[in-house]
């Protein structure tokens, strides 16, 4: 009764994001996107990131949708990843996930789905994630997010097509803790000054796969 109970659940979660999935869908019908690209994908800090301004020499497709853990950027995988046949993928994802309940060890099994379906799709597609980094209102869920990331980056070190940007220290004070000049008031999503950390790193590697 519980599995089929945690089960229905999932269910409940994924199919709240129906109606986004076919936007981005309806978008694509509008306007293709190229293939062979770059796409983002995750939650709030991917939907909120202007990336074409970002990497305006680079072919990018940002499909983040927020409020999303790993496990939707699995399930949806064939929708708004595979579809575009990327070159690369961005992941970040996990701090949703953590929030609601989940422990680090099912949001790495969720990362691993999310490259197993596309490596089984596209062999060659190389897939980053972009580590978890500390933030002042979740601030008590950030040793489960440190394992997160521990567990992820050891999992990338298992194939040369997945990789690890590392944000954190970048993103964190000598204690450790979230650097709030780094956030919006919510203290939770990063504003334009956290956003050029990450165009610096995960910019440095797509420039270099270019």
């Amino acid at each position: 009764m519980r599995t089929l109970l945690v089960l229905l659940v999932g269910l409940a979660l994924q199919d709240k994001w129906e109606a986004e999935i076919q936007k981005f869908e309806a978008q694509d019908l509008k306007n293709p996107p190229p293939l062979g690209g770059i796409v983002f994908v995750g939650s709030s800090s991917i939907k909120l990131w202007k990336t074409q301004e970002a990497f305006p020499d680079l072919p990018v497709l940002n499909r983040g949708f927020g409020g999303s853990e790993m496990g939707d950027a699995a399930h949806f995988a064939e929708r708004i990843v595979i579809a575009y046949k990327p070159r690369t993928v961005i992941a970040f994802a996990g701090g949703n996930d953590i929030h609601g309940g989940k422990t680090p060890e099912q949001v790495a099994s969720a990362f691993r789905e999310l490259v197993g379906k596309v490596r089984t799709a596209l062999p060659k597609t190389k897939v980053y994630f972009i580590s978890l980094f500390p933030n002042v209102a979740r601030a008590s869920e950030d040793e489960k997010c440190r394992k997160v990331n521990e567990l992820i980056r050891e999992f990338t070190k298992t194939d040369e097509r997945l990789g690890y940007i590392d944000v954190r220290p970048r993103m964190e004070g000598p204690d450790g803790k979230a650097r709030p000049e780094l956030l919006r008031p919510d203290g939770l999503h990063m504003n334009d000054d956290g956003y050029k950390i990450w165009n610096e790193l995960v910019g440095a590697i797509l420039k270099e796969g270019k």
